[in-house]
């Protein structure tokens, strides 16, 4: 019988940031609490930027936001926030979407496979993922609960899994 696999890897889909910035957009625009305080979310190349007049609105505007992205089932691993930065008379925070598994990660993941996963799970390192293979897939549901319990500083999904 061969191998049954699935990879590892660490991705979000744009269009649900997208989404998730629109959806804070329309919030900031309607609450009562962001009426003349200059808020705003948007996209600034790369970067995500979030505008307001003062250091706790800027922090609440990225509050709103991260609830937006739970809602649409993104890691706020994924997320990198900034400190607020005062730019002339308003605050700033800039904010990027983290993608890929570094290779520092990938060997920090395949050295937890290697030393608590199940005996013939074997992890190999395929650019910015990582492939888990084994001849039985409990074994592989095992590696899938096992790291679903580590606390790492960075989302991860699973997929291909055949």
């Amino acid at each position: 019988m061969a191998d049954s696999s699935f990879d590892i890897v660490s991705k979000v889909e744009k269009q649900e940031v997208d989404n998730a910035i629109n959806q804070t957009s329309r919030e900031i625009a309607t609450r009562y609490d962001f009426k003349n305080v200059g808020a705003t979310i948007g996209w600034t190349g790369e970067r995500i930027e979030l505008k307001a007049d003062g250091e706790e609105r800027v922090k609440a505007i990225l509050d709103v936001f991260q609830s937006k992205l739970i809602a649409r089932k993104i890691s706020l691993k994924a997320l990198d926030a900034g400190e607020p930065q005062l730019s002339g008379k308003e605050y700033k925070i800039f904010a990027t979407i983290k993608e890929g598994i570094s290779q520092e990660d990938a060997k920090k993941i395949s050295k937890i496979i290697r030393d608590e996963g199940p005996k013939g799970v074997k992890a190999q390192v395929q650019g910015e993922e990582l492939r888990v293979s084994s001849k039985s897939r409990d074994d592989l549901q095992a590696v899938q609960a096992l790291l679903k319990g580590k606390d790492l500083d960075f989302a991860i999904q699973y997929v291909n899994y055949r």
